[in-house]
């Protein structure tokens, strides 16, 4: 299974974005995309790759179900553990 993760573009140099995935920021290779990338953008990232372009709310929509899905996990664990 793959997961690709929102990311805020922080810098562009060339076909290199610096960007911020969850507070982590991350080199992004570009040459994937055919699209123009800019800071504040946000890119769906795979293993160091940007593979697409998205709008800010698809990119806080795609944030607020990872959220969900965390806490779900936590709701799990805390189950399990009584």
């Amino acid at each position: 299974m793959c997961l690709a993760i929102p990311g805020e573009v922080l810098t562009v140099e060339e076909d290199l974005a610096t960007v911020d995935v969850g507070g982590v920021e991350q080199e992004v290779r570009l040459d994937t995309l055919s699209e123009d990338v800019a800071e504040a953008d946000y890119l769906l990232v795979h293993t160091g790759f940007a593979i697409q372009k998205l709008s800010p709310e698809e990119a806080r929509e795609t944030l607020s179900l990872f959220d969900e899905l965390i806490e779900t996990n936590k709701q799990l664990e805390e189950e399990r553990e009584v």
